[in-house]
């Protein structure tokens, strides 16, 4: 083994973050958003050269919108027809078993956000968050190294970063470092983090292929096609919808097959059996086995090391969630780095990343982990297997999380909405802790969603007759708040944000910078900015203060904050 030789200048960033698959890079993104300096390393070359992850779904679209990249994900994806159906067939060419219109699909999640879904290949929509990222951080981004050697306490973190090509190892200090090095995370072990669940459950192998098989496509142009054959269990994922595919081979072990059988030659057998023709020509472009578990760590953090993504939790990939769960553990933790390290909130803030994200994290794990089980993956069987109701339904799983920590104030005397099935059924709620919901606004005249309003900062809105709120909020002595007025800058299109946001004419509502309803007051306080003040102390984890008065119409709430 070569040893790395020294570079005696040493490499000082507020944060390091060690992967630059989609979580790495979208932190990146927020940081610099948000005015704070990270250093990104990842081991590999250059981003992915393979599909991967495909389905973005609404919740971080939103936040890619956002940022100002939606548009250029979109064109970059798939034809969004073949993201209305996912269909179950005995081939390709054969007997159609099932269709199913994802819930992504319907009226009812169109009308609860400005943007829908996308399925965009991890190869082709890395390079996009990787230009963006060294747009915000042009020497802020380095492929080709890695980190070695980490060590860490109160005061932060050190290692070396090593160049692979070079083998050059440069000393490094950072305050805080992000872990999204992937399910086989390096940083996790060091920490000595346990991942919890159920690991191994079944096993497959990915075939990344080219072939023209439009004739077999266009006419029911499908996101996923499920193949139910009594050997072959098999999904063909849609890259773009003509020459560029993925084909899976399901639990092959419970099916006869071994990874070493797979051959580009006995790939490209497998993939003529499944497509129900041999006419096809297949040229074979990467091949990989892999076991699906559910697991998730029992810690996100460990003084000033933060695991997201994959090295936080692995989940199979029924119902595309491993992606949108690290790229929004991204958005939650940024916002709260950037604000510790600019010296707008404690330190305590942070252990609130754990509080929120690891039950979101087990319960979109669960999620996954039910829809693949009612697919057949432990068990062979020679009849075709589809999917449990929830598959592609999860509206709640989407929007429906409700964040519990010391980073929301929460309603004294309002219930939390109640549905009967969390995964499918999602109520719009500006309950603290919710993603605060959609509503069409118009300013100057023009129709925006309040969710265009947020993703960067502290945003404060206040009903008609809220103006006390309003210079409240631009009065106060940091974080910076946008303040609008719905009533005044903004109005109300529809008539129904007071009902959906919970607030009357004087009211207000505080919402984080990842869209997260932080506190709202349904009336005017005796002292708005004393109040206000009182609020961010509580969410930001500041010292605690006394609260002379949170709102004249709450009570309960000011009570709940004096005992904090």
């Amino acid at each position: 083994m070569t040893t790395p030789s020294s570079s005696h200048t040493p490499i000082d960033v507020p944060v390091l973050i060690v992967g630059g698959g989609p979580v790495g890079l979208t932190a990146s993104i927020h940081l610099s958003r948000a005015g704070v300096r990270s250093l990104l390393v990842d081991k590999h070359a250059g981003t992915a050269t393979l599909p991967k992850a495909r389905s973005i779904n609404a919740r971080t679209m939103e936040m890619y919108r956002q940022l100002g990249i939606e548009n250029e994900i979109r064109a970059a994806g798939l034809d969004p027809r073949f993201s209305r159906m996912v269909l179950w067939a005995t081939s390709l060419a054969g007997e159609e078993v099932r269709r199913l219109v994802p819930g992504s699909a319907s009226a009812e999640t169109r009308s609860v956000s400005p943007t829908t879904n996308a399925s965009c290949a991890q190869d082709l929509l890395e390079p996009i968050l990787r230009k963006h990222a060294q747009a915000g951080a042009p020497d802020g981004v380095r492929f080709g190294v890695s980190m070695q050697d980490l060590r860490y306490g109160a005061d932060g973190a050190r290692g070396l970063l090593v160049d692979s090509g070079t083998g050059q190892a440069t000393p490094f200090r950072a305050r805080y470092v992000i872990a999204a090095d992937g399910s086989q995370s390096t940083i996790r072990r060091q920490i000595g983090a346990q991942m919890l669940g159920e690991r191994d459950i079944y096993d497959s192998i990915n075939v990344h292929f080219r072939a023209d098989l439009r004739r077999f496509v266009e006419h029911r142009p499908a996101a996923l096609y499920m193949i139910e054959q009594p050997d072959l269990r098999g999904t063909f994922l849609t890259i773009n919808g003509s020459d560029r595919w993925s084909f899976l081979v399901n639990s092959m072990s419970l099916y006869g097959f071994t990874a070493e059988q797979f051959t580009p030659e006995f790939a490209k057998q497998t993939i003529r059996t499944a497509i129900g023709q041999d006419d096809v020509d297949i040229d074979v472009l990467g091949i990989g086995a892999w076991r699906a578990s559910a697991i998730v760590s029992d810690r996100y953090r460990d003084g000033p090391v933060f695991l997201a993504g994959d090295s936080a939790h692995e989940m199979p990939p029924t119902g595309g969630m491993g992606l949108n769960t690290g790229v929004q553990d991204a958005h939650n933790l940024a916002w709260k780095l950037a604000a510790v390290i600019k010296g707008e909130a404690g330190e305590e803030l942070l252990d609130t990343y754990h509080a929120e994200r690891r039950p979101m994290g087990e319960f979109t794990t669960r999620t996954a982990l039910l829809s693949s089980l009612s697919m057949g993956r432990k068990e062979r069987t020679d009849k075709p297997v589809t999917a449990r109701e929830e598959f592609l339904q999860e509206r709640g799983v989407i929007f429906g999380y409700r964040y519990e920590s010391t980073a929301v104030i929460p309603d004294p005397d309002t219930p939390v909405p109640q549905v009967a099935d969390p995964v499918t059924q999602y109520v719009p709620s500006a309950t603290p802790g919710c993603r605060a919901p959609h509503a069409d606004l118009l300013r100057s005249g023009e129709k925006v969603s309040t969710i265009e309003l947020f993703g960067l900062e502290f945003v404060l809105l206040a009903g008609p007759q809220g103006k006390a709120w309003k210079d409240a909020a631009d009065a106060v002595r940091g974080p910076s708040i946008r303040a609008h007025m719905v009533g005044d800058d903004l109005v109300d299109a529809n008539g129904d944000w007071p009902a959906l946001y919970g607030v009357g004419p004087q009211g207000a509502v505080l919402i984080r910078p990842d869209g997260i309803v932080a506190w709202r007051s349904e009336g005017a306080a005796v002292n708005a900015p004393a109040a206000l003040d009182a609020v961010l102390q509580k969410v930001l984890s500041r010292q605690s203060t006394t609260v002379g008065a949170l709102s004249a119409t709450q009570p309960a709430a000011q009570a709940t904050l004096q005992k904090s």
